[in-house]
């Protein structure tokens, strides 16, 4: 599926990136807003990510360290995931553990992809 979206894309020349952010792949586009792993800042503060993996603008498509590309994103909140338990137990033991956590999350805004 990711595949023919990526293509399509490509063919209506609509500029797209794909980025490395706090070790995961997210293809970003102008004016998008995602969830990513925690990354220190306050809301309203300005982010750029070098790290690109593949840009395409124009109908051409750069991979790799031919992708010269920079992303300009700004936070826009940052957030709690649904609570994950993890609940160990030994029948007729009475051995009973319950462990919870909330994962952090940023909220980005994508402002500009600069090729």
């Amino acid at each position: 599926m990711i595949e023919h979206l990526t293509f399509a894309l490509l063919i209506f020349g609509i500029m797209f990136a794909i980025v490395k952010i706090a070790g995961q792949q997210f293809r970003v586009q102008k004016n998008q807003t995602l969830y990513v792993p925690h990354v220190a800042g306050n809301a309203g503060d300005a982010l750029e990510f070098g790290e690109v993996l593949l840009s395409a603008a124009d109908g051409k498509l750069s991979v790799g360290s031919e992708a010269k590309a920079t992303i300009k994103a700004e936070i826009v909140n940052h957030v709690l995931g649904d609570k994950v338990i993890a609940f160990k137990m030994k029948r007729r033991k009475g051995f009973r553990k319950k462990h919870g956590h909330r994962t952090r999350y940023t909220q980005i805004r994508i402002n500009d992809i600069v090729s």
